[in-house]
């Protein structure tokens, strides 16, 4: 008698961060594979990024309800915060707590393609703070959920600049 064929486990997802087509694209070098999505993780983010030489990766930001871990997996990217820079090495993992303490993005100056792992919390709402700039992102649910936002669902995603306490347009009331 044949063994019965094994039944591939639920729990078990083809989730790879070294995927060879990512997820989407964005600006000039950066590709995105939503990693914790495809693994079907329902409280925890993780994405992988690609970052072409020269490319950067979200300007600099404080997550206030989330911290984030990155993960080098290949290359040499270069972490910016409050307090400086710093190029990072392939295994190196960078810890960006709540708050302005972790306020952080990243850039590829080196010459050879980087790939970094970002694993996240995912508590909504969440409010992002942008310090160069004055920006301040408030959010119902994480901007990569499906679109378009649907305001019957209750979703919110606005920008405000910090010292008027307006919205910024087109979201201006």
């Amino acid at each position: 008698m044949p063994p019965e064929p094994r039944r591939q486990d639920r729990r078990v997802s083809e989730a790879n961060v070294y995927a060879e087509e990512p997820d989407f694209r964005i600006g000039d070098g950066v590709a995105i594979v939503n990693v914790a999505q495809h693994a079907g993780a329902e409280l925890l983010g993780a994405t992988a990024y690609e970052l072409q030489p020269g490319a950067r990766w979200a300007d600099l930001h404080a997550h206030h309800a989330n911290e984030e871990l990155i993960v080098v997996l290949a290359g040499r990217p270069t972490v910016h915060t409050l307090d400086g820079a710093r190029e990072l090495r392939t295994g190196e993992v960078v810890a960006c707590r709540r708050g302005r303490q972790g306020a952080h993005r990243l850039t590829n100056d080196a010459d050879e393609v980087a790939r970094v792992l970002i694993v996240s919390t995912m508590l909504m709402p969440e409010i992002v703070e942008y310090p160069e700039d004055g920006r301040v992102l408030a959010m119902t649910e994480p901007p990569w959920s499906e679109a378009p936002y649907d305001d019957a669902k209750g979703r919110l995603i606005r920008v405000f600049e910090r010292e008027q306490g307006r919205p910024v347009p087109p979201d201006e009331a």
